[in-house]
């Protein structure tokens, strides 16, 4: 096995255990994925992902179920400095007007990915939402969204930022989907900062 591919297993080992160790509630290691100035984004939080934790663990205790599920990865590797792009998908329970649905988004996740000391630790991750539905939990249940908040929100995580907004999240409107200004400046900053052409990629 040779050096490059180690760093490639040892990229995809940390995109994993983010997921893993997040939906399991294992905090203290979920917070080895990330270097101290790390940073996350998300349809609900932007910022340095030491209090992404700490409101997610918040959520957590409150029962809000947000759940990942993780399909391939594909990296560009550059020395210290790496890209992963991850297919993913997004899996949110919650009341929907006093009806129990399921929400579920496909995507991908943007990470900017470097090895400090020997580490791959999480910079930067930023979703790109594809596409999206939701779900009433049980079947026979009625359900009428308001057509007018659901058009407000990009069409790759509509249904997402809506049940979020139900229970009471402040949803970022112009996150990167599958086509679009915001995910090619996002596909720019990622060969930038893989280049060495960019110190931070947010």
């Amino acid at each position: 096995m040779n050096d490059e591919t180690i760093e490639r297993l040892a990229i995809r080992d940390l995109v994993q255990n983010w997921a893993l160790w997040r939906d399991a509630g294992d905090w203290d290691r979920f917070a080895t994925c990330w270097h101290a100035e790390a940073r996350m984004a998300a349809t609900w939080y932007q910022g340095l992902a030491s209090d992404f934790i700490k409101v997610s663990r918040e959520g957590w205790a409150k029962g809000v179920s947000i759940l990942h599920f993780l399909g391939g990865t594909a990296i560009d590797l550059d020395g210290s400095r790496a890209i992963a792009q991850t297919k993913m998908t997004i899996s949110q329970r919650g009341m929907v007007h006093g009806v129990l649905c399921d929400v579920v988004c496909t995507g991908r996740f943007h990470d900017f990915i470097e090895k400090r000391h020997g580490e791959w630790r999480l910079l930067f991750r930023q979703p790109i939402y594809e596409k999206d539905r939701l779900d009433p939990v049980l079947p026979d249940a009625k359900l009428t969204l308001d057509a007018d908040l659901l058009g407000q929100f990009p069409e790759g995580y509509r249904h997402l930022a809506y049940i979020q907004t139900q229970i009471g999240y402040t949803v970022k409107r112009d996150m990167p989907g599958l086509r679009g200004p915001e995910v090619e400046v996002l596909y720019r900053r990622g060969r930038e900062w893989l280049a060495g052409r960019l110190a931070e990629p947010w």
